[in-house]
């Protein structure tokens, strides 16, 4: 803990003082000093983000703390302070070259990324808890929109396939079996653990978000000859040595984000305080004394689905519902819920917790599949990338 705290402070003071002496120092000696600073740190990020990617159970915490650390700076070049801020508003932390940028993709196609954003959650927040799992920033999971719309069975004209929409080459690379048999880039938590892994490598060498999805677009190749052509790894700067696609993609990217993420007065969705709690009847929201002294809780949070819930556990849902009222929208909601159960039951769904929830999830991203058919006219005229990955 105390080495992963020194590495942390020594990131962040040279993370500091480079950007300072990028804007005042001249010396020879200051810009050796800033280059061998740099070096180091290049080479303490590149170890620790190698040993999450190849780790082959889940990372250690002090590993994934730390490039999570590390991996905020990458968005520096789309938000003024690293990374977004849900608290503030959105147009004082966004590059105004990003506002400008992503305006006539906005246009045509608000009305579809919002009513996309209603049916989403379950799908948000389960690739949230995977990303967090390799400290990557949440904002990526925006990519799976522009990349499939959430569709697990999207295919590209190239062959592209899946949410995060993978080449059969580059899926074997990272672990998914791809036959005629089985092809694991339809399966949402392996191939979400997967791209995880592929956006850290991408990162490890290109350490800027928006150069990430320009790579993951059109491939890393095409990303270092417009850093060679252009000299710079400011997306901004370098934008027009990109494929157009490869540079729409990254403005489809922003865009999605920010319907995503920013209130607008004009959307027609749920206030962020509804109380979904009082939809419950109001005689399910107590437990009798005899109840409750013989329940255990657990505090849950992820893709459960109280339905799958009582099959598995031999309740009836009503009874389920009675202990747990307004279980099923707190969790879609990405709030962690105290569950509540009487102890013989709580045991059975310890004892079969992963398997509990790898069924919801199934259910959860079936039902996401048919919501969201109106991603085809979107995938049609925005077109399927032809990748490079």
């Amino acid at each position: 803990m105390k080495s992963f705290l020194y590495i942390t402070f020594a990131i962040v003071v040279s993370h500091c003082w480079l950007l300072k002496a990028d804007g005042k120092s001249t010396t020879s000696e200051h810009v050796y000093q800033g280059d061998t600073i740099r070096n180091n740190i290049d080479s303490i990020e590149a170890r620790k983000i190698e040993d999450v990617i190849n780790s082959p159970t889940p990372p250690s915490k002090d590993k994934v703390q730390y490039v999570s650390l590390v991996s905020k700076y990458g968005f520096r070049n789309l938000f003024r302070n690293y990374s977004y801020n849900s608290s503030l508003p959105y147009s004082s932390q966004v590059n105004p070259y990003a506002e400008n940028y992503m305006q006539d993709y906005l246009e045509s196609h608000k009305k579809f990324l919002r009513r996309l954003k209603e049916n989403s959650m379950s799908y948000f927040n389960y690739i949230d808890g995977i990303l967090s799992q390799y400290g990557l920033p949440k904002e990526l999971k925006y990519l799976a929109v522009i990349e499939s719309n959430l569709k697990s069975n999207a295919l590209s004209v190239a062959g592209a396939r899946g949410p995060w929409q993978f080449m059969s080459y580059t899926a074997r690379g990272y672990g998914l079996r791809v036959n005629q048999y089985v092809d694991d880039r339809t399966d949402y938590y392996k191939s979400t653990n997967a791209a995880a892994k592929y956006l850290l490598t991408l990162y490890k060498d290109l350490k800027d978000w928006l150069l990430v999805i320009a790579a993951y677009n059109g491939g890393p190749g095409r990303v270092y000859s417009a850093i060679k052509k252009s000299g710079s790894r400011d997306f901004w700067k370098l934008q027009y040595y990109l494929p157009e696609e490869s540079r729409n993609h990254v403005k489809k990217f922003i865009a999605t984000h920010y319907i995503m993420e920013s209130f607008d007065k004009n959307d027609d969705l749920e206030p962020a305080n509804f109380d979904y709690a009082s939809l419950a009847p109001k005689s399910d929201l107590q437990l009798d004394s005899d109840e409750s002294s013989g329940d255990s809780s657990l505090i849950l949070s992820g893709r459960y689905k109280a339905s799958v819930i009582a099959t598995k556990l031999e309740m009836d849902i009503s009874e389920f519902n009675h202990y747990n009222p307004g279980f099923d929208n707190s969790l879609a909601r990405g709030d962690s819920f105290n569950m509540r159960l009487p102890a013989d039951k709580m045991q059975i769904f310890i004892e079969n917790k992963y398997p509990i929830l790898n069924e919801c999830v199934e259910q959860l991203l079936g039902s996401l599949d048919e919501n969201t058919k109106p991603a085809d006219k979107l995938q049609k005229n925005s077109g399927m990338s032809s990748k490079k990955r």
